[in-house]
């Protein structure tokens, strides 16, 4: 029985904790952070452990097979511990299948449905009537480090790629309004971002379904394209990265942007192939000659640009010959970042009915030999950069006094890094100018150029906290 208080409310309740479990892209971790920022303002607090949990909430990602067996992993885990266990993201619109697998959990929402997960956990989860709302931070809560985070600038995509099931899983794009685009970013530098991770499913139609309506911002009309867009973000004097970004013609349009120092001199583009035959059946709305063509004149215009891409080998119908012609573009394209994944048949996907599936073994080999040529296209242009001085932004400053930094050709996670020794005296967060010493095939070794930094007393420093499936940063 409570007992009222001077005010004549009952004393409050000690804070429930919701632990959170966020897989997949960064796109999800966008998502979760949205969760986490709604839970916060209700009074809810975060648990790093499931036992410290009153409900749990497991952002799933189903991609591709392995993603899915991922989430169905941490599913299970999360019930083994007896809370509440609330299921959302790409992995919600099997619902069916998780009620046969899962017929306790609490609820099953799809991608970006907060108010349904809101609802779900206040079911298995009650706050506290009486709690006072907690404000939260203008850029609200992030699951990022404070110097850098992820602007998700529209859900789903319009392509019906067979090997992909995004459109089924989050919809077809929906753009965010340029001006509530552009405030978003323009809290998070307040609040002391340093780099800006532009994300969507198709970065380079944002707007498409607005029709490029414009908006006012700081007393101006911005219109929702991706050239406004950047404009705006380029005004606010912090690194301004694009992922996800198709090769269409109107991206042509940024890359002076990226010459005059706007925006990062950097370029995702998830090509997935360069093969015609292959690209035809992939169902990708690209054209490799095409590509190159585009490639060479952003070279032009902007020198510096990195570009990385991810592809994927083995797809069903892909000869041998088909792959040696993917090796030949790759050498032509010279791209500096570079992922690759051997194909897999995702459920649901239309690739899975077509013929000739390629063997595992096949595929495999295939992507062996694939990075092993970019490895050594990478380790030639990075070779390069030896000698010159660049400016990288400190994402770590370990015990053994090695600051772990990124260039602008640098993205967190996904590319290489650089080491810059001595980095003791370097503090998380930070911009400086180092000199390039040394080049492998992903990384680079570096040191300060101010003669200050680089003769620093040693200071004692603990390495820094590494991300995990549970997060609990608040």
């Amino acid at each position: 029985m409570h007992t009222p208080g001077q005010d004549g409310r009952p004393p409050k309740a000690a804070p429930r904790k919701i632990g959170m479990v966020s897989l997949g892209c960064p796109k999800a971790l966008v998502d979760s952070e949205r969760i986490l920022t709604r839970l916060q303002a209700e009074g809810y607090e975060t648990s790093a452990t499931y036992e410290g949990s009153d409900a749990i909430v497991v952002n799933t990602c189903a991609f591709i097979d392995s993603a899915r067996e991922e989430s169905l992993e941490a599913i299970a885990e999360a019930q083994a511990s007896g809370r509440p266990v609330i299921v959302t993201g790409c992995m919600g619109a099997e619902e069916a299948m998780l009620r046969e697998r899962f017929p306790s959990l609490a609820a099953i929402t799809g991608a970006h449905r907060y108010d349904a997960v809101m609802d779900a956990v206040h079911g298995a989860a009650p706050p506290d009537p009486f709690a006072d709302l907690v404000p939260v931070p203008p850029a609200g809560v992030r699951l990022t480090p404070t110097h850098y985070a992820y602007l998700k600038i529209s859900e789903g995509c319009d392509h019906r790629c067979a090997f992909c099931i995004i459109p089924s899983l989050r919809g077809d794009l929906a753009s965010r309004a340029v001006a509530e685009v552009l405030a978003e970013a323009e809290a998070l530098v307040a609040a002391g971002v340093k780099e800006l991770l532009v994300v969507a499913q198709d970065t380079s139609a944002y707007g498409l379904d607005l029709r490029y309506a414009a908006g006012d911002w700081r007393g101006q009309a911005w219109k929702a394209n991706l050239e406004d867009l950047c404009r705006g973000l380029g005004e606010l004097g912090v690194w301004v990265r694009l992922h996800y970004v198709y090769p269409y013609p109107h991206v042509d349009a940024v890359i002076p942007l990226m010459a005059e120092g706007k925006i990062l001199p950097y370029l995702d583009i998830p090509l997935q192939h360069a093969a015609p035959g292959v690209l035809k059946a992939m169902r990708r709305p690209a054209n490799e000659a095409r590509t190159l063509d585009r490639i060479r004149k952003w070279r032009e215009i902007c020198p510096d640009i990195t570009l990385r891409s991810t592809f994927v080998v083995g797809f069903p119908g892909e000869t041998e010959a088909d792959f040696d012609y993917l090796l030949q573009w790759l050498e032509e394209a010279q791209l500096d970042r570079v992922g690759c994944f051997a194909y897999e048949n995702v459920q649901g996907a239309a690739a899975q009915a077509l013929p000739d599936h390629v063997p595992d073994q096949v595929k495999q080999d295939r992507r062996e030999r694939f990075m092993a040529a970019s490895a050594r296209i990478s380790r030639a242009r990075l070779k390069k950069k030896v000698g010159r001085t660049l400016q990288v932004l400190v994402d770590e400053v370990r015990a053994d006094g090695v600051a772990v930094a990124r260039s602008k050709g640098d993205a967190p996670e996904i590319d290489g890094k650089v080491f810059v020794r001595p980095g003791h005296a370097l503090k998380v967060g930070e911009f400086v100018t180092v000199k390039v010493e040394r080049a492998d095939a992903f990384d680079l070794l570096a040191t300060p150029t101010d003669f200050r930094l680089r003769n620093a007393a040693p200071l004692a420093v603990s390495p820094s906290r590494r991300m995990h499936r549970v997060i609990s940063r608040l």
